[in-house]
């Protein structure tokens, strides 16, 4: 949804999306970190630093609303000589979850002296007495070079576990601060320990690190993983512009992940443009008629291209295939899969009239979301732990770590989870990779007619 419409929803139930963050209580006890500049009590960040979108928040809300400004506290509510942590990867993989893990454990032991991490095993299910996953005691030896490898040493899982069994095990193991590193549907999970916690009285710190690779939460900015996926995807991009070059009306078609944003597909046509049509879960597009994709394709082959590379989000074109795909263990509707959909209906066509074609098929999602985070992305993912570990020291609960421009943020879960953010296709993004693509022509018919003579 756009940002507009999500701050319409906030505005018309402000109790039940506050931008208060929970806390446990009065902090107490001394930080023990050094050399740091501590945050001031109270500061908050603004939303936005656009004149004219803070008016509009303004005439919505009748305030403009402003987030907590993550960072070190003087005073902390937990003594890190009696914190014991829990740590928990859930959903997908992504890019960077080492990384997290590691910062978590280096900043926690380093810099507060927990002594006691426990890395909770395969998600959610880790939590859970009935599967048995014996966690990981995790300390600096034990993180030291995971960064360097994909994926996560804990594991993971899809789907949530009974929230109060959950909360039963946290209480055995004495956990007293939980982190999560999850996505929409395992920050949502995170928010029902939170409540369970403070319907208890137990004073057990929940934070939540955003692990989106569809860069799909509200609020949080940029999530880590996704500039590792926009990059590795920009050079399957260009494997696909070789094969499609190497046969005569080549098309490389390129699948990436976006279930329901497309910003991925989109920031990679712009990274790499020599793509000729990106498709995404925000436009509708058609296949057949004057201004389908297989017209736009023929137009392009009319005007002496000899080649196309075509990038498609998982969740685009849902309405032009039959059937129903389900859901996943976590309750998200799975997608058709529009590749092979496009793939075949692509090659049948050009069969169909004649025109020799070669359609070399591209699905790398599982390569792009078990490498590791590279450059900035790591660094991101290192900001993002230590922040979340300062805010958990400091008694802060459902919420989850964001960043606002150079700043970083505290969401309550409940706003950072409202609704996917998704790709404005009026906004400088979509218009670059308009510009970037050129499908626009080829899609409105400006080009060379349907049914000219095809370059060989």
């Amino acid at each position: 949804m756009s940002l507009s419409s999500t701050l319409e929803k906030i505005a018309a139930d402000r109790e039940k999306y506050s931008c208060q963050i929970e806390t446990l209580g009065e902090c107490k006890v001394k930080s023990p970190l050094v050399s740091q500049e501590f945050v001031r009590e109270g500061e908050r960040v603004f939303v936005t630093e656009s004149e004219l979108a803070a008016k509009h928040l303004e005439e919505l809300m009748g305030q403009l609303p402003t987030f907590e400004r993550a960072g070190a506290h003087e005073k902390i509510f937990h003594d890190p000589s009696w914190t014991r942590v829990g740590i928990v990867t859930a959903g997908g993989l992504c890019p960077g979850l080492n990384n997290v893990i590691k910062g978590l454990v280096e900043i926690l032991m380093f810099g507060y002296g927990v002594k006691t991490i426990f890395g909770i095993r395969y998600g959610y299910a880790g939590l859970s007495s009935k599967f048995a996953y014996e966690p990981i005691l995790l300390n600096p030896d034990v993180v030291d070079t995971i960064h360097t490898s994909g994926g996560t040493i804990l594991g993971s899982s899809r789907g949530q576990q009974p929230t109060e069994e959950m909360v039963d095990t946290l209480e055995r193991m004495n956990i007293n601060v939980l982190f999560c590193i999850g996505g929409d549907g395992s920050l949502r999970c995170a928010g029902d320990i939170a409540d369970e916690c403070k319907r208890r009285g137990l004073k057990i710190s929940v934070v939540g690190v955003p692990k989106t690779i569809d860069n799909d939460l509200q609020f949080v900015g940029r999530s880590f993983g996704f500039e590792t996926a926009v990059a590795t995807a920009s050079e399957i991009i260009t494997m696909a512009h070789v094969e499609a070059k190497g046969t005569p009306h080549g098309i490389g078609l390129v699948k990436l992940m976006g279930r329901d944003s497309g910003f991925i597909a989109a920031a990679a046509s712009v990274a790499n443009p020599i793509v000729n049509f990106c498709l995404i879960p925000e436009m509708k597009f058609t296949l057949e008629g004057e201004n389908g994709l297989l017209a736009a394709l023929e137009r392009r082959f009319a005007m002496g291209k000899t080649h196309a590379v075509i990038v498609v989000a998982e969740g685009a074109g849902q309405d032009l295939i039959a059937g129903d795909a389900g859901k996943d263990a976590s309750g998200n509707v799975l997608k058709k899969d529009i590749g092979v959909f496009l793939k075949d209906r692509i090659s049948a066509h050009f069969k169909a009239k004649g025109i020799p074609s070669s359609v070399k098929y591209f699905d790398p999602s599982y390569t792009i979301r078990s490498v590791p985070a590279r450059g900035t992305d790591a660094i991101r993912c290192y900001m993002l732990a230590r922040n979340a570990a300062h805010a958990a020291m400091a008694g802060r609960t459902n919420c989850v770590v964001g960043s606002m421009g150079e700043s970083h943020t505290l969401v309550p879960i409940r706003l950072a989870t409202i609704e996917r953010q998704t790709v404005s296709l009026t906004d400088e993004l979509w218009r670059s990779v308009n510009g970037a693509t050129g499908q626009e022509f080829y899609f409105s018919g400006r080009g060379a007619p349907v049914g000219a003579a095809v370059a060989p």
